[in-house]
């Protein structure tokens, strides 16, 4: 009887022991783990499977539209940039709202993305003024909010991200001085998008800039400092000329940046300077191609067409094939990349946000004959 007493008490002893022993296996270990796992998730907006680490994003894009070659692309371009850098775990996690040039629409979209707690939102704005205080909603909520395309003023948003228009803008003028040497007489016309447009002055200043850095030898600093005189004389008198740098410019047209937009200007311009016209300056590959119509209309030879923007895949084929002398890429994917890019090292790497420039541009590229090939995967 002692012996069976001493044998229950045994096991009952074991028993004991092995309950406080799997307890403490599940104090110090499960138990701990999911509940750490779950707060990680509930604090990232995140779920994952395994209660570990955030690992994607919930990235939205707020459209001006998406209507057109250019804006499809870009939408493309920040969708693919963020999967590439791991913020969200294919292109198609991100989604677009499409405003349609409609401000009461791009508002909504914002709340929208507010009230769902994205992480990041890209915003390409009909109204900047507007959407002001929705970014700074957004980023007080823990946004990371980054402007691509359309500037918007200093605010919460971390930078703007676009084309480089002056630089572009340079580097068509300058490609196009060094190709022709100091001896060449530049006797050119100019075609611009619309009166006031920031984007359309800021390109035509600068490829008149990167024609006096050439031409007068000057930095580029000391060139933009000239060329925006020129422009003031250009818009005031129509007509300007630099005999130093031998650059005459006899007529501005305007054309609602199209090719038919700049049709009518083109050709009287073209007839104007019949016998003198040596190049065409366009703030756009499409008004370029209205100068080229126009110069085949008039049975004009002999007129280079140089454009300090966008990179159509057009372009290159007119580039190529001798009808165009040069564009500069205003490339909606590398405008993708370099948000998506900033959007990586705040989200990811931590970086701060409030260190980050009021503007963003991709390098100015110019695309030639020589180089298209190159560049041909830019274009849109």
């Amino acid at each position: 009887m002692k012996k069976n007493l001493r044998h229950v008490l045994a096991l009952l002893t074991a028993a004991v022991l092995c309950m406080g022993l799997f307890s403490g296996c599940g104090n110090d270990n499960g138990g701990t783990t999911a509940d750490d796992g779950g707060q990680q998730a509930e604090d990232s907006g995140q779920t994952t499977d395994d209660g570990g680490e955030k690992e994607y994003y919930k990235v939205g894009y707020a459209a001006i539209t998406m209507d057109g070659d250019f804006f499809v692309t870009l939408a493309d371009a920040l969708a693919q940039g963020c999967a590439d850098q791991g913020l969200i775990e294919k292109a198609d996690d991100m989604v677009v709202l499409d405003a349609a040039w409609d401000t009461a629409a791009e508002v909504e979209n914002m709340d929208t993305f507010i009230a769902q707690g994205y992480d990041v939102i890209f915003i390409d704005t009909t109204n900047p003024d507007t959407m002001i205080p929705l970014i700074d909603q957004a980023t007080e909520a823990g946004i990371t909010v980054i402007c691509v395309d359309s500037y918007v003023s200093e605010c919460s948003r971390v930078t703007v991200v676009y084309g480089d228009n002056k630089g572009n803008g340079f580097a068509a003028g300058k490609t196009y001085a060094e190709a022709k040497g100091d001896d060449f007489e530049i006797y050119s016309i100019m075609l611009s998008g619309i009166k006031g447009n920031i984007a359309g002055e800021e390109r035509r200043v600068g490829m008149m800039a990167g024609v006096l850095s050439v031409r007068l030898g000057l930095d580029e600093e000391e060139a933009f400092e000239k060329a925006y005189e020129l422009n003031d004389e250009l818009i005031a008198n129509n007509f300007v000329e630099c005999p130093e740098a031998k650059l005459t410019i006899a007529g501005q047209g305007w054309g609602n940046w199209s090719t038919d937009g700049i049709m009518n200007d083109a050709n009287d311009l073209i007839v104007k300077t019949h016998g003198k016209l040596t190049t065409t300056f366009s703030e756009e590959d499409l008004m370029s191609y209205g100068a080229i119509q126009a110069c085949k209309d008039a049975n004009v030879t002999g007129v280079e067409h140089v454009a300090a923007a966008d990179g159509l895949k057009s372009a290159f084929d007119k580039i190529e094939a001798g009808e165009m002398f040069c564009c500069s890429l205003n490339s909606p994917a590398l405008v993708g990349e370099l948000a998506a890019q900033v959007a990586y090292e705040v989200k990811v790497e931590g970086k701060d946000p409030t260190s980050y420039p009021d503007t963003m541009t991709p390098d100015a590229i110019c695309v030639t004959k020589d180089n298209v090939d190159e560049y041909r995967h830019l274009g849109f």
